[in-house]
C-alpha cells in the first residue's frame, strides 16, 4: 500500500485559505475557456446542488450571525451561474447544430423533461419563473434587507448604551461585553452587505433574460447561414438549447432568492425557520377544524372538485383532532406532576439590591452619539479629562460618571444625578452651538434663546455658521459637549463634599501611605477615627478649599487631635494652617486684599449671642438675621461691581458661624477670619455689612 504525504510547506489549514481565490480563477476560466458538455454537466449539477445547500442551510439557521457569510456566498453563486451561462453560450452557438445534447445532457434534459420538448411551453415557463424571481422573491427581499439594515443602524447606539449599562451595573463582564459588542457590529454590517448583495441577485436575473433572447436570436443566425439549417429546425433546436440553458440557471437563482428572503425575513428566537412554522402555524386546533370545515364545505357545493376538497376537509379535520387529543393529555399530564413541575419564585437576596450610582449622567437619544464609543463619543473624552483635572486641584480622585440613555427624557435633554436624585438638567441641541453672553456683548443673535445650564448666563443655540459672528461680538461660543462637561464640572465641583465618601477618604489615606506612611499611621485610627478625619475634610470642601496639602492637613490633625475630637474646631485649626493656600485660591495675584467686614455694633451683637449661648451655632434673632443678610447681599453686590470676589473678613469665633449662616443666600460669598490672612498680605476694607463704607 502507497501513501501520499503532502509537502510539509502546505499546511491542511491553508487548503481553506486557498478555496475561494480558487474558486474565483475557476469563474474567471469559465467566461474565457471553452468548455467540454460534459463539464458542463458537472458544473451545472454542482450549480443545483449548491443552490440546494444554501436553502436548507437557511432553513436550519436559528441567528442570521450563523450565517454571517450568507453575502459573500450571494455573490460567489450569482458569478458562478453566470460563467455557466457565458460558457454554456458558446458551447450552445457553436456546436447546438449538432443536435439538443450539444452543451450536456442537464440541459437537454431540462429542454426536454421539464418544458415537454416544445419551446412555446418553454419561452413561458421561463418568462413566469424569470418574473417570479425578479418582481417577488429578489425584489421582496433587498427591501427586507435594505429596511433590516436601517433600523440595525439606528438601533445601533442604543443597544450599545444598554451593553455599557450593563457592563457599569456588574452584569456582564468585559470579555462578554466585548462579544456583544462585536454581535452588534456584525449584525449591522449583515444588514448591509444584504442590502447590496440583494441587487446582484436581482442583475442576474435580468441578465438571464437578456442572455435567452442573445442564444435565440444568435442561434437562428449561426444556424441558418454558418450550418444550412431551415428556419423552423434552427428555432426550434436553438430555442430548446436556450430554454434549457435558462432553466438550468433560473432554477437554482429562484431557490437562493428564496433563501435570501427566508434569512433576511425571519424573527431572531432560539428556533429554526422549519420549526416556526410548525409549531405557530400549526399550534391551534380550532383553527385546524374551522378551516377543514370551510373546505369541506366548499366541497359539497355542485361543480366543485368535491373528492379533494372534502379529502383535504378531512385531513385537517383529523389533524385538529389529533393535535386537541395532544393537548388534553399534556393539560392531563400536569396536575399529576404536582407541585414539583410548578418553577418556585426564588427568594428575596442581597443580590436583588442594585446599588446606587454616586454619579450618573442620563441623555435622550439625540445624544446619544456624544457619549457612543463608536461614534466619536467626544464627551467620554471630555468627562476623563474633568476627572483628572478635578483630582489635581480639588485634591482626591471623585467617583467615576455613569452614563446611561434614558428613553423617558426628551430627545435633547440630559440630567446630572448624585446618589440618585437629580441635581442637574438641562437641553443641548446636536449640531448645534450655544453662544453665552457673558456681559460685554455688541449685538444679538438669531436663534433659540436660552440659559447656559451651568452658570445661568443667558444665551443662544445657533447654527455653525454663526459661529465666527458670535465670536465677533463678544459671545464665548461652545460645542454641545463642552456645554454638558461645564455642567458637568461645576456641579461635580459643587458637590465636592457629597462625593468624598468613606471610601474614597480611604483610598485617599492609601495613596499618601506610600510617600508618608508613618504620619498617616499616627494619625488613622491611633489618634483620630477615619470618620473625623472624613468629615474634616467635607468641611473644608463644602467652603470651597482644596486639600491638596494633605500633608499639612494631616500635622495639623495630628498636633490638635490630643487637645480636641470635635470635627468643628479641627476645621478652624486647619483652615488657620492652610490660610495662604485659601488666600492664593481666592486672590491668585493680588497683594493687597480687598474685603468686606462687620460694622462694629455688628459684630458686637453676634459676639454677644455667641457667648451667651455658649455653642457656635447661636440663636439669631429673627429681625438681625434679616438685616445681616440684606446688608451682606449689598456689600457683595458692591465687591462684584469693583470686579473682586466677595470675601467677609470677622473674628475667628464668628467665621463658622456667620459661614454656614450665609452659605444658602449667598453661595458664592468666602468668609475668611482674621486668623486665616497671611502676615505679607495687605487689607484694604471695601464695604461695611451693617455700616456706611
Amino acid at each position: 500500500m502507497i501513501f501520499i504525504k503532502l509537502p510539509d510547506w502546505i499546511p491542511v489549514k491553508q487548503s481553506k485559505l486557498l478555496a475561494a481565490p480558487v474558486l474565483i480563477i475557476m469563474m474567471l476560466a469559465m467566461m474565457v475557456l471553452p468548455l467540454p458538455a460534459f463539464a458542463l454537466d458537472i458544473l451545472f449539477s454542482f450549480n443545483i446542488c449548491l443552490a440546494i445547500i444554501i436553502l436548507l442551510t437557511s432553513l436550519y439557521t436559528v441567528k442570521v450571525l450563523d450565517f454571517l457569510a450568507f453575502p459573500a456566498i450571494l455573490l460567489i453563486s450569482t458569478m458562478l451561474r453566470l460563467s455557466l451561462n457565458v460558457a454554456s453560450t458558446r458551447v450552445v452557438l457553436t456546436d447546438g447544430h449538432t443536435g439538443p445534447d450539444a452543451a450536456g445532457k442537464v440541459i437537454e434534459a431540462f429542454g426536454h423533461f421539464l418544458i415537454g420538448g416544445n419551446y412555446t411551453v418553454g419561452i413561458v415557463v421561463f418568462v413566469i419563473l424569470t418574473i417570479i424571481n425578479f418582481v417577488v422573491v429578489t425584489k421582496g427581499a433587498g427591501r427586507i434587507a435594505e429596511v433590516g439594515a436601517r433600523f440595525t443602524l439606528d438601533a445601533m447606539p442604543g443597544k450599545q448604551m444598554a451593553i455599557d449599562a450593563d457592563l457599569n451595573a456588574g452584569l456582564i463582564g468585559e470579555a462578554e461585553a466585548r462579544g456583544r459588542r462585536k454581535e452588534v457590529a456584525q449584525e449591522a454590517e449583515f444588514y448591509g452587505a444584504m442590502d447590496g448583495a440583494s441587487k446582484y441577485v436581482r442583475g442576474d436575473a435580468v441578465a438571464g433574460i437578456i442572455i435567452i433572447i442573445v442564444n435565440i436570436l444568435g442561434g437562428l443566425i449561426v444556424g441558418m447561414l454558418q450550418h444550412n439549417m431551415g428556419f423552423e429546425d434552427a428555432l426550434k433546436n436553438y430555442t430548446l438549447l436556450a430554454i434549457g440553458d435558462g432553466l438550468v440557471a433560473q432554477i437554482p437563482g429562484l431557490v437562493i432568492s428564496t433563501a435570501a428572503g427566508v434569512v433576511v425575513s425571519r424573527v431572531a428566537t432560539d428556533q429554526d425557520v422549519g420549526t416556526q412554522l410548525i409549531s405557530q402555524l400549526f399550534a391551534k386546533p380550532e383553527v385546524l377544524f374551522i378551516t377543514g370545515g370551510i373546505i369541506g364545505g366548499m366541497g359539497l357545493i355542485p361543480g366543485m372538485p368535491h373528492i379533494s376538497f372534502l379529502l383535504l376537509g378531512a385531513v385537517l379535520g383529523a389533524g385538529g383532532y389529533v393535535l386537541q387529543q395532544r393537548k388534553t393529555r399534556i393539560n392531563v399530564a400536569e396536575p399529576e406532576a404536582g407541585p414539583a413541575t410548578v418553577p418556585e419564585i426564588e427568594e428575596a437576596t442581597w443580590q436583588d439590591l442594585i446599588p446606587i450610582d454616586t454619579l450618573g449622567l442620563e441623555v435622550g437619544y439625540r445624544l446619544i452619539p456624544l457619549v457612543d464609543t463608536g461614534q466619536g463619543g467626544v464627551l467620554l473624552r471630555r468627562i476623563k479629562g474633568i476627572r483628572k483635572k478635578f483630582a489635581q486641584e480639588i485634591g482626591f480622585l471623585s467617583p467615576p460618571v455613569h452614563i446611561r440613555d434614558n428613553l423617558e427624557l426628551r430627545p435633547s435633554a440630559y440630567r446630572i444625578t448624585l446618589k440618585g436624585v437629580e441635581v442637574g438638567k438641562g437641553e443641548a441641541n446636536s449640531g448645534q452651538y450655544l453662544a453665552i453672553n457673558p456681559g460685554m456683548v455688541t449685538g444679538t443673535l438669531s436663534g433659540v434663546t436660552t440659559t447656559d445650564p451651568a452658570f445661568g448666563l443667558p444665551a443662544t443655540w445657533i447654527d455653525g455658521s454663526q459661529r465666527e459672528q458670535a465670536q465677533m461680538m463678544g459671545y464665548t461660543v461652545v460645542d454641545v459637549g463642552t456645554v454638558i462637561a461645564t455642567h458637568l464640572n461645576h456641579l461635580i465641583t459643587t458637590y465636592a463634599s457629597e462625593l468624598l465618601g468613606r471610601q474614597e477618604v480611604q483610598q485617599l489615606m492609601d495613596h499618601l501611605a506610600k510617600d508618608i506612611p508613618k504620619l498617616v499611621d499616627d494619625l488613622i485610627p491611633k489618634m483620630l477615627p477615619l470618620g473625623t478625619v472624613q468629615k474634616v475634610l467635607q468641611n473644608l470642601l463644602s467652603e470651597g478649599v482644596h486639600i491638596r496639602d494633605m500633608r499639612t492637613i494631616i500635622e495639623t490633625l495630628a498636633e490638635n487631635a490630643s487637645r480636641t475630637q470635635d470635627p468643628g474646631d479641627l476645621t478652624a485649626v486647619v483652615r488657620v494652617a492652610l490660610g495662604r493656600a485659601i488666600v492664593q485660591q481666592i486672590f491668585p495675584t493680588e497683594d493687597e486684599l480687598s474685603v468686606m467686614a462687620l460694622d462694629s455694633k455688628l459684630e458686637s451683637l453676634l459676639m454677644q449671642a455667641l457667648q451667651a449661648s455658649g455653642t457656635d451655632a447661636p440663636g439669631i434673632e429673627p429681625g438681625l438675621a434679616d438685616t445681616l443678610v440684606v446688608q451682606t447681599e449689598k456689600a457683595a453686590k458692591h465687591q462684584e461691581q469693583l470686579g473682586v470676589t466677595p470675601v467677609l473678613l470677622v473674628p475667628a469665633p464668628l467665621r463658622a458661624l456667620l459661614a454656614r449662616f450665609l452659605r444658602r443666600a449667598l453661595p458664592q460669598l468666602r468668609v475668611l477670619s482674621h486668623a486665616e490672612l497671611p502676615d505679607t498680605k495687605t487689607i484694604k476694607v471695601t464695604s461695611l455689612v451693617g455700616g456706611k463704607a
